[in-house]
């Protein structure tokens, strides 16, 4: 298909309405500079007034150049019974001095008489008029007609004439809003077509995820005749969200051959992805379709047997060309396939005619049962393929380790009354991890104080190593999770730990399991270490 469809984000105002999503103005300046790189036709950055952050914005955008995208200034038609020139909001749009205005006026006569509380006519006049004073000021318009397809459900005649209002005052495109996310694909696609037969001007598209289906109601509407799409990276949104750029992309581009962003840019849309969610503070969501984590991760083992021989047997595009990569999950569903695939990920020469496969695949099963998980725990898989394989080279001996609560009780303490808990003062409140550990023959004893346990065994262990691997200053953790396996065993109950841990290049997963906690978060640590120290060598 050579029609061309002009991608409309809004993250950095629709999408940071949502829920535990704020952006500094550096923060969106920056986002701005990436969805410009990447090819986005217009980048909407907030609504002029209504914070100061937004203004600050883009008063320095107005300094970029940016090398192909536009950036639109939001706000809302003229108020009821005012004129443009005296509208205030109407001037902060002005101010912003950006090249595109978008305007967002009601058509759905529901909200014209309960809502904003004028008539039918006056409303029509609003958008009308608001329109021709941008276009008279040389802005490119866009007309959100919000609620639109309730509104064109409810009363036809009324939504298609508050569009034409637009029209004929000059609109360079209207678009359809599903605001409450409600509409069904098939009612968009229809719609959608009926609107594009009577508009002379541009039709874009703008969906809400209240349904689950806002990705899904934007492609109906781009195969009615819609040009444009508004969304969010990561679908970010109010509510549920909006429509996902990071998936409605690369179904355009990928699935339905339209003219839209560069494939080579698509090849980049993980690394987008992951940059606005790391300044948004969000973690990666790993189930998000083409970008997250798990998009090409497979785990049971016909599936692996089957990607082995013919990769699209089970995999729509490739992983590459939206910057992901295919994993290989080994779990107690694993086949051989699973263990040589996910060994040869890891850089690891193993066959299919290895005699130590089966044997691998055995004690695989057996950890499983017994509470491992290693699809979060890669760098444990690997020390475990290496220790049977017997090519495991341990830099240094865990020989013990302790940890201990000063200051602490709970309960009542003697002489106190009645209280159900205390404490002593804050400098006694430490928590202590005493390590001892062999290291190219010699025994190094180390004592660190912690946040908690975990915190304070980790300190321990890596001071004790970084006389002997200074790499080791590098490495910390950034996630921390436990599982309670048997729950019906209460505080007996076996405990499962995976640690993330990070050198600032590289992440990797280790995994421990004991009755104990502090065990359990020791093995995962050691693993941890272990891992970075045999990479790093593997490096030389």
């Amino acid at each position: 298909m050579s029609r061309k469809i002009y991608i409309y984000d809004t993250t950095l105002r629709d999408g940071a309405q949502g829920e535990g999503i704020n952006f500094s103005s550096a923060d969106k300046i920056r986002i701005a500079e990436r969805l410009d790189t990447f090819g986005i036709n217009y980048i909407e950055g907030g609504w002029p007034g209504s914070n100061p952050k937004d203004m600050d914005f883009f008063a320095e955008a107005a300094k970029r150049k940016f090398k192909q995208a536009k950036v639109a200034a939001f706000g809302s038609t003229r108020r009821a019974n005012t004129k443009c020139k005296d509208d205030p909001q109407i001037d902060m749009l002005i101010k912003a001095n950006t090249p595109v205005v978008t305007l967002v006026g009601k058509t759905w006569s529901l909200h014209v008489r309960e809502v904003i509380r004028t008539t039918p006519e006056e409303n029509v006049a609003m958008i009308g008029d608001s329109v021709r004073f941008f276009k008279e000021h040389g802005k490119e318009v866009v007309y959100d007609a919000e609620h639109f397809f309730d509104g064109y459900k409810d009363d036809p005649r009324y939504a298609m004439g508050t569009l034409k209002a637009a029209q004929d005052s000059g609109v360079d495109i209207v678009v359809l809003c599903d605001t409450n996310g409600g509409t069904m694909p098939g009612e968009v696609g229809r719609i959608t077509a009926e609107v594009a037969k009577q508009m002379k001007c541009a039709v874009g598209i703008h969906t809400h995820n209240d349904s689950g289906v806002g990705v899904a109601n934007a492609l109906a509407a781009i195969e009615a005749g819609a040009v444009q799409v508004q969304g969010t990276i990561n679908g970010y949104g109010e509510r549920t969200g909006n429509c996902n750029m990071t998936t409605v992309i690369p179904c355009l581009v990928l699935k339905m051959g339209y003219d839209c962003i560069s494939k080579e840019n698509v090849a980049r849309l993980r690394d987008l992805s992951m940059f606005v969610d790391d300044l948004a503070n969000v973690r990666h969501d790993i189930r998000q379709p083409f970008v997250g984590a798990t998009a090409f991760a497979h785990k049971g083992g016909i599936h692996v047997n089957a990607i082995e021989k013919v990769a699209r047997s089970y995999e729509h595009i490739e992983p590459e060309q939206v910057g992901n990569h295919r994993r290989v999950l080994v779990s107690e569903l694993s086949g051989r396939s699973n263990i040589l695939m996910k060994a040869h990920e890891l850089g690891m020469d193993l066959s299919k005619d290895t005699p130590e496969v089966r044997d691998i695949l055995q004690q695989l099963k057996q950890l499983e049962h017994a509470g491992y998980e290693y699809e979060a725990a890669d760098a444990s898989f690997h020390i475990l393929v290496q220790k049977l394989l017997k090519k495991h080279k341990p830099f240094f001996k865990p020989i013990t380790y302790y940890v201990t609560a000063a200051g602490l009780w709970h309960g009542t303490p003697p002489g106190v009354g009645s209280s159900s808990s205390s404490s002593s003062s804050s400098d006694e409140n430490r928590i202590e991890a005493t390590v001892d550990i062999e290291v190219g023959g010699q025994n190094v004893h180390t004592k660190e104080a912690g946040d908690g346990p975990v915190n304070a065994l980790d300190k321990a262990l890596r001071a004790a190593l970084l006389k002997f691997y200074p790499a080791i200053a590098q490495v910390h953790l950034i996630d921390y999770k436990v599982r309670i396996l048997d729950g019906a065993s209460g505080t007996a109950a076996r405990t499962r730990v995976i640690i993330e841990s990070t050198d600032g290049t590289d992440t990797w997963g280790t995994v421990g399991v004991d009755a104990n906690i502090i065990e359990a978060s020791w093995e995962a640590l050691v693993d941890s270490v272990e891992y970075k120290l045999f990479q790093d060598e593997k490096k030389k």
